[in-house]
């Protein structure tokens, strides 16, 4: 995986500085995505971001998979958090300070609980635990299930999807498609405990994408924070698998905005 780092000249701005804290694998995903009023998903966010708009609405998206090769820096492996499925629904938004893109997720659910509490705490990421399986039903074919645990009202997400394989693999998304939109972003953000906006800086390479077919029987996740999700069939794509590197969460009151990346830049380690 070492050889990511060297591959930066997709990004919007250089690595940060300084060495990552977590590395890991996301296998077999599903982008499912729905337009949704920028008003509606604004009213969900903490103070200090808004929503990204493209093709004139915000957007709101459930993803499905699995992770492996999961690595904190300087930590041996941890038993029962090597491998597991994980859900996430998040949208998309910009920093009002800077301007800057990134997700923001509302929740995520891990079928390992050692992975939730390490989330939470490391980076003040909205983590559950959950029930989960993802079975392959053939090439590039999944059935995946998920049921929160220790939850008051039910949250379930039950789907049946495929990538429809490297025949209909997508051109490398640009900039200015919904595509690039969706996936080429290089932080996230949430808010810790005092309710400050916290950020975390990413790292991959350009999402490989395909297009993808999903049959979505329960889910549960949109409703459980008031939203409603449009009565349409959801934008899909697939990925295969990307390795992707997470840097330590700090303030986003103290991040400012650096000069656009002008040659390769990789840190130490």
């Amino acid at each position: 995986m070492r050889q990511i780092l060297e591959k930066t000249s997709h990004r919007p701005w250089p690595l940060p500085p300084g060495r990552w804290a977590m590395t890991q694998r996301w296998n077999d995903l599903l982008f499912a995505h729905w337009p949704m009023r920028s008003a509606e998903i604004e009213a969900l966010l903490p103070e200090g971001l808004e929503a990204d708009i493209c093709q004139g609405s915000a957007w709101i998206g459930v993803v499905p998979f699995w992770m492996d090769r999961i690595r904190l820096r300087g930590v041996p492996p941890i038993p029962g958090a090597r491998k597991f499925p994980e859900l996430n629904l998040r949208t998309y938004v910009r920093e009002k300070r800077t301007k800057t893109p990134g997700v923001y997720f509302f929740s995520l659910d891990a079928a390992s609980l050692l992975a939730v509490i390490a989330a939470r705490t490391l980076f003040d990421l909205p983590y559950y635990w959950s029930q989960m399986s993802i079975k392959p039903r053939g090439d590039r074919e999944f059935s995946y299930y998920s049921r929160r645990l220790l939850s008051g009202k039910p949250v379930r997400f039950v789907a049946r999807y495929r990538g429809l394989g490297p025949t209909h693999k997508l051109a490398q998304s640009k900039a200015g498609s919904i595509e690039h939109f969706l996936t080429e972003r290089y932080c996230l953000f949430t808010k810790n405990a005092m309710g400050r906006l916290v950020r975390a800086d990413i790292h991959h390479i350009p999402w490989p994408l395909e297009e993808a077919e999903a049959e979505i029987t329960q889910n549960d996740l949109a409703a459980h924070i008031g939203l409603t999700l449009p009565d349409t069939q959801p934008l899909l794509h697939y990925s295969r698998h990307l390795a992707v590197y997470v840097w330590p969460a700090m303030l986003a009151q103290a991040w400012r905005a650096p000069e656009p990346i002008t040659a390769a830049a990789v840190p130490s380690g």
